[in-house]
């Protein structure tokens, strides 16, 4: 299924998408990597949605993503005995581990860990920062704060501390029990919330032990502050703006998250930018002008994909979401400025083979009638390194393994093809490129196309061929060498 446009579509299944005929709908709409949402949803419920885009990718014969998102540790209050209180400005709040119900003056926060790491000076935001408090004293066991921002306050409401590193791992034992069941139901992606630090990374990692990928979600200001370390041992990045805008102050959020981009751009590693982009489609059938900005800057901004979160898992509007989303990106791709801010953001450090071989391709197809760049790739590390160069042309992406298909559908323009039968020739590798951009209709008979590929065949990162091509198939065998 051809796509005409480059960014992918990223859409939470929920209570709204939860069958296979909206499913099959979504992905036809344009959704192309699925997310389960571990934070909702039993494992039979997740084992359901999960079979269900295996029989959508089946039937439509196109390989689909799917990224299981963990939920992460999760830091709340405990209850009041009057189910809420009314925090005043300049009032004195006490958060403790006594598991008695809160009242106006204190409720219990059963997170030791959070006092044993918490300072004086240091803020904590309640309910994704309506309430505002900073601690005056502290100790193991409690921590004596001034209400900087007053308001309602109830049962269970979330808390950020986002002044400190926690010494909280960023798996629980829920997360590690989900973690283990998405790896043997099949996942392609794991989302990994709440990341500090590198060492977040490798836990998870280890646990997957190879079965899927590994993507941390940036929602922390430790994170930011330690980027480039959790993105050297992630293989993709989720720009999680909700709790970023919580810890950090909101107009912090732009300019962090075109940083990210660029930054995972640069080293060829999928980027997804979420959270709100199309919030009043939840229950609107149009979004807002500034949404419509909001999507449309992260496109120019060059991320390899876009997310819906309740829209299209709990909204009444999934399907129209999605082929909003969709006709954003063909309009902002199909806009000459889009092409000279990704043209001028281009900053790849290229020290391989494999780097000056998809360079090159870009550079021949932009400069002469090229259709199509065809890459075969084993691990996906090829069409990865060809889509961060950003070509004007379509990137037909050729491997024998489908998880490799399916993972790829997270990268910014690649459009996966599985080969049926093994390729051991470059002759063969050239006619299936052919034959692959003629059915896809990325080319006629009389174009050309050019093809990457790596000698030995299948065997991850040997790229060391670049070979212009024609279409016309008896003009290959009578042309290519064996």
């Amino acid at each position: 299924m051809r796509r005409f446009r480059n960014v992918k579509i990223v859409a939470t299944l929920g209570p709204a998408s939860n069958d296979y005929a909206m499913i099959r709908k979504l992905h036809e709409a344009g959704a192309d990597v699925f997310r389960l949402n571990m934070s909702h949803g039993s494992h039979d419920e997740i084992r359901e949605r999960h079979a269900m885009i295996r029989q959508v990718e089946s039937d439509l014969d196109n390989p689909i993503g799917i990224l299981a998102d963990l939920q992460g540790p999760k830091l709340r209050v405990g209850v009041f005995a009057k189910n809420e209180e009314i925090l005043e400005n300049g009032a004195s709040f006490r958060l403790d581990l006594d598991p008695a119900p809160g009242d106006v003056n204190r409720v219990c926060l059963p997170h030791p860990e959070i006092f044993a790491a918490l300072e004086v000076g240091a803020g904590l935001l309640v309910n994704d920062g309506k309430i505002r408090l900073r601690v005056t004293d502290c100790g193991t066991d409690f921590a004596e704060c001034e209400v900087i921002n007053g308001g309602m306050i109830s049962n269970r409401k979330g808390v950020n501390v986002p002044d400190v590193v926690l010494p909280l791992a960023a798996l629980s034992d829920k997360d590690r029990k989900d973690l283990e069941f998405v790896c043997q139901l099949g996942v392609d992606w794991l989302a990994l919330s709440f990341v500090q630090r590198p060492e977040d990374v490798w836990e998870a990692r280890q646990l997957a032990n190879g079965r899927a990928s590994i993507l941390s979600k940036i929602e922390k200001p430790a994170a930011v502050k330690d980027f480039d370390a959790i993105l050297d041992v992630s293989d993709g990045v989720m720009v999680a703006r909700g709790d970023l805008g919580v810890e950090l102050p909101v107009q912090n959020v732009p300019s962090i998250q075109k940083q990210l981009i660029r930054k995972c751009r640069k080293v060829a590693k999928p980027v997804i930018v979420a959270t709100q982009m199309l919030e009043s489609m939840i229950e609107s059938p149009m979004p807002t002008r500034a949404e419509v900005s909001d999507v449309a800057n992260a496109i120019y901004e060059g991320t390899d994909a876009i997310m819906l979160s309740a829209e299209s898992a709990a909204g009444e509007f999934p399907v129209e979401a999605v082929t909003m989303m969709n006709d954003i990106a063909i309009e902002v791709e199909s806009d000459e400025t889009y092409r000279d801010v990704i043209d001028a953001s281009r900053s790849a450090d290229r020290k391989t083979v494999a780097d000056g071989i998809v360079a090159a391709a870009r550079e021949i197809a932009e400069t002469t009638h090229i259709k199509a760049i065809c890459c075969f790739t084993q691990s996906g590390t090829t069409a990865a390194l060809v889509a961060r160069e950003r070509p004007r042309v379509p990137i037909i992406a050729m491997t024998p393994l489908r998880d490799t298909a399916r993972c790829l559908a997270l990268t910014w323009g690649t459009d996966c093809v599985v080969i049926k039968e093994p390729v051991d020739r470059f002759k063969q590798a050239v006619v299936n490129s052919a034959r692959a951009a003629r059915m896809g209709g990325y080319a006629g008979e009389e174009d050309q196309i050019l093809v990457t590929a790596g000698v030995p065949f299948n065997v991850p990162g040997t790229t060391n061929i670049l070979r212009v091509a024609p279409c016309a198939e008896h003009l290959i065998y009578a042309t290519d060498p064996e």
